[in-house]
C-alpha cells in the first residue's frame, strides 16, 4: 500500500481539498478489496444497510445512479479487515491536522452502464456530524476514465462555508443556481487507474460523469470524521436504537457503529 505522506501532500491537500493517490494498491491488495467488495455487495443482496431490511425498489432514483451498499464492514469480515487498516486512518487524520479518526460509513458504490451523472454536491451536509475536517477516501477497483464516471472536484470549494443546500433532483448544475460564485472554478477530473484513490474533505463540492460504456465502474469508499465529532440531529445512516439514545451534541464515540481506527495518543504509545 502507498500511504507515505510528503508535507506536499499534505498543504496540496488543505489548500485544494483534495489529493489523488496514484497506485495506491498494488496488483495482489486490489484483487483482495475486490473480492471482498464483491462478496460483501453479493450478500448484502437489495439492502443498502445492514440493520435496515427494507428492500431498495428495483427504480429508485439513487439506483439509476449508481448501486450503494453501505456499512459493508459491519457484516463482512474481509471488508473489515480493510476498513480497519491504521495505515488509512493515519492518512487521513495527518491531511486533516486531527488527532484521532472514526469510520463514518463505508459504501460500495457500482455505477453500471449507461447510469446517470452524479449531481454537484457536499458530503458532509448530510451527515450526523458537522466538521471542516470530515475526510473521504475513494478507491477505484476498476480503472476510472472521463466515460464511465469519474468524478470532479471543484478544487477550494471546501472553504466556501455555503449555508443552503437546495435538493438538485436530477439537475446537475443546481448548485450553480443557488451559488453561481462557484460558476467560475474548473473542474479538477479524477481519472484513476484500478487501485488508485483520492481523498476529499467533507465539504468539498463534487460531481460525477454518466457512464457512458457497456461495463460496471467499481469503487469502494469510506467516510471519516475526527475524535470527538458530536451528534447534530441528523439521521443519515444511524439506527433507530443509536437515533433514540442521542440528544444533540452528544460525542459519537460508540465503537460498535463509529469504531475508532487510529489515534495519534495511542500510535505515540505503542511508540
Amino acid at each position: 500500500m502507498n500511504h507515505q505522506l510528503e508535507n506536499t501532500h499534505i498543504e496540496f491537500y488543505q489548500k485544494n481539498g483534495y489529493l489523488i493517490v496514484d497506485n495506491f494498491l498494488d496488483d495482489r491488495e486490489l484483487a483482495v478489496w475486490r473480492e471482498a467488495v464483491d462478496e460483501a455487495v453479493a450478500a448484502r443482496k437489495n439492502n443498502r444497510l445492514p440493520y435496515n431490511t427494507a428492500k431498495i425498489p428495483a427504480k429508485a432514483q439513487g439506483e439509476a445512479v449508481f448501486q450503494q451498499r453501505i456499512n459493508l464492514w459491519m457484516d463482512h469480515p474481509g471488508v473489515r479487515r480493510l476498513m480497519f487498516d491504521d495505515r488509512i486512518g493515519k492518512m487521513a487524520a495527518h491531511l486533516e491536522g486531527v488527532d484521532g479518526i472514526r469510520i463514518w460509513h463505508d459504501q460500495a458504490f457500482i455505477k453500471h452502464p449507461w447510469a446517470n451523472p452524479t449531481t454537484w454536491h457536499q458530503d458532509n451536509t448530510k451527515w450526523s456530524f458537522s466538521s471542516e475536517h470530515a475526510i473521504t477516501i475513494w478507491v477505484a477497483l476498476d480503472n476510472v476514465t472521463l466515460q464511465n464516471g469519474c468524478m470532479f472536484f471543484l478544487p477550494g470549494s471546501h472553504k466556501a462555508r455555503l449555508k443552503d443546500h437546495p435538493a438538485a433532483g436530477n439537475r446537475v448544475g443546481a448548485m450553480f443556481e443557488t451559488y453561481p460564485e462557484l460558476g467560475g472554478l474548473e473542474p479538477a477530473p479524477v481519472v484513476l487507474r484500478a487501485g488508485g484513490c483520492s481523498f476529499h474533505n467533507g465539504l468539498m463540492v463534487h460531481a460525477a460523469h454518466a457512464n457512458m460504456t457497456p461495463y460496471p465502474r467499481r469503487a469502494f469508499t469510506c467516510a471519516y470524521m475526527p475524535n470527538g465529532s458530536t451528534f447534530n440531529g441528523t439521521s443519515n445512516v444511524l439506527p433507530d436504537a443509536t437515533l433514540e439514545s442521542l440528544q444533540i451534541g452528544d460525542v459519537l464515540d460508540d465503537d460498535d457503529q463509529n469504531p475508532l481506527i487510529y489515534s495519534r495518543r495511542q500510535a505515540e504509545r505503542i511508540c
